[in-house]
């Protein structure tokens, strides 16, 4: 089945800010949309509000005026679910109450013709579930976009157990003609992105709860190194804490309390004490005004002697090191390639450096028996990185660290030093992000290609998490996984089997 034609009626159930939007997008893509809200008069007023937002493109050069006009024209209020008989396709954007959807499904499969498709836009609640009891369940399907609906590129197409597969390529081809990009998916709890992400959040949750560093240094660190838009702290108080929390244990429930999902105690505290983010004017961060903005803690470096010369002995084989290598290099540091020294590291001075294995330093230096070890953490790029966590074992002298920071300083990369733990920052949150992304696609749930796509698209990542596997090497991501794993003791940091049976291959991901 191929998408809908423009002349198909488009029926939006809901008139809040996921509702309308959608409404818009159809709209925008050429369809009659008929906007439905059982609170009187919201239809309309949503309406109205969207036509004020379109006059603010108009005056950016977004739209024309008479673009606008169309858009508007095409957008009319349903009184009633009897004027959605003449539709091609009815979206659901209202609370996530089962009950309540269900109701309205069944309604509308009296009132609909047998050709249109019923679809929910719920982030939450089964699609196979939804369907059970329909007398034509093969309809039903998922048509999760992301807030807000116009911007937001990503579109989860979801599958129930009985969904037709014809209905859900239609509805991933009409979502690609309104600008969109589609990713199928099973009906799975979180279906991908709300899956997915959980250790975007849990990770640093977990660190601060170890005080391994603050809220504002490990934001800092997963924009300034890992290359995301917000850290998890910054993110989660512009979500609302009672919303994201609210999440984390929906899926934590559907997945028979797998630890890998657990919520974090900080987070309940948070919405225990009413401080839910921007909304409330506390979260992790104050927004009160007048409030001072938190700076992340980075560490004093200790100038250059006149005349001195930083020297870099390095590896044949350093890996993914090698970006911070040729940084190094332009920046005057002499790099010599030795070919004694183990795979992977840098000798700055006296001082072993290597990318974190997912060992502690202290560890790793004892079992390597190397005194003076400084661990680098993960960045998405090193040539552009501007934040940087370093983790140095108990035997490292202050004048060794102070010289493996010295280079950082050099090429305009500030250092953050964190407490000694697993993985650092960036690389656990990027090897719990691809773990929890290999075992969506052991699962079914969807593609390696669809994760990184809905990953990206859904929540702007960088890139996505199993082609961040793929550049790092997957046989690495499983090395951390697996000393993370050893370091807690705790089923929550367990490889994921297509992991480790890629990484037993020397394989990737992708092609």
């Amino acid at each position: 089945m191929s998408a809908l034609h423009q002349s198909a009626v488009i029926g939006v159930i809901g008139a809040g800010a996921m509702g309308a939007g959608i409404a818009q997008v159809a709209a925008q893509a050429g369809h009659q949309v008929k906007l439905y809200d059982n609170r009187e008069g919201v239809a309309q007023t949503s309406i109205d509000s969207m036509a004020k937002q379109l006059a603010k493109l108009v005056e950016r050069n977004k739209f024309t005026a008479e673009q606008v006009q169309q858009i508007l024209a095409r957008l009319s209020v349903a009184n009633l679910l009897e004027d959605f008989s003449d539709t091609g396709l009815v979206v659901e954007a209202i609370v996530e109450n089962i009950d309540v959807k269900k109701n309205i499904f069944d309604a509308l499969e009296a009132i609909c013709s047998a050709n249109c498709i019923l679809a929910s836009n719920t982030s939450s609640i089964s699609i196979t579930r939804l369907a059970a009891g329909m007398k034509h369940p093969e309809r039903m399907v998922g048509m999760h976009f992301f807030n807000p609906a116009p911007i937001m590129k990503l579109v989860e197409v979801v599958s129930g157990l009985a969904t037709d597969s014809d209905v859900a390529t239609c509805v991933y081809e009409t979502a690609l003609n309104w600008g969109k990009k589609p990713v199928y998916a099973a009906s799975t709890p979180g279906f991908i992105v709300n899956r997915v992400a959980r250790p975007f959040y849990a990770e640093s949750f977990r660190l601060r709860q170890e005080q391994v560093a603050d809220c504002v240094t490990l934001d800092t660190l997963l924009k300034g190194a890992g290359g995301f838009r917000m850290g998890a702290f910054e993110l989660t108080d512009m979500i609302g804490h009672d919303v994201n929390y609210a999440v984390t244990c929906s899926v934590f429930d559907a997945y028979y309390g797998d630890f890998r999902f657990q919520p974090s105690l900080i987070q309940k505290d948070l919405v225990d004490a009413g401080f839910l983010g921007r909304k409330s004017g506390q979260g992790f961060y104050s927004y009160k005004e007048g409030g001072d903005k938190p700076q992340a803690q980075c560490v004093e470096v200790s100038p250059l002697d006149d005349g001195a010369v930083i020297t870099c002995e390095v590896s044949k084989d350093i890996g993914y090191l090698k970006g911070l290598v040729d940084r190094l290099s332009r920046a005057g540091v002499q790099v010599t390639e030795v070919s004694d020294l183990a795979k992977g590291y840098l000798k700055i001075g006296d001082t072993f450096v290597a990318l974190t294995d997912g060992r502690m330093a202290c560890e790793r230096g004892k079992e390597e028996a190397l005194n003076d070890l400084v661990l680098v953490d993960l960045a998405l790029d090193y040539q552009s990185a501007t934040h940087i966590a370093l983790s140095r074992s108990a035997t490292t002298s202050a004048e060794a660290f102070n010289d493996v920071v010295q280079c950082f300083d050099l090429v305009g990369i500030k250092v953050s030093e964190v407490v000694d733990s697993p993985a650092l920052v960036v690389m656990r949150t990027v090897a719990m992000l691809a773990n929890e992304a290999a075992d969506a696609v052991l699962q079914g749930v969807a593609s390696a290609e669809g994760v990184d796509t809905a990953m990206c698209f859904g929540l702007n990542y960088p890139q996505g998490p199993l082609v961040w596997a793929d550049a790092i090497g997957v046989a690495e991501i499983d090395k951390v996984l697996t000393h993370l794993q050893q370091s807690y003791g705790e089923d929550r940091y367990r490889p994921s089997l297509l992991m480790r049976r890629i990484a037993m291959v020397e394989g990737r991901f992708h092609d």
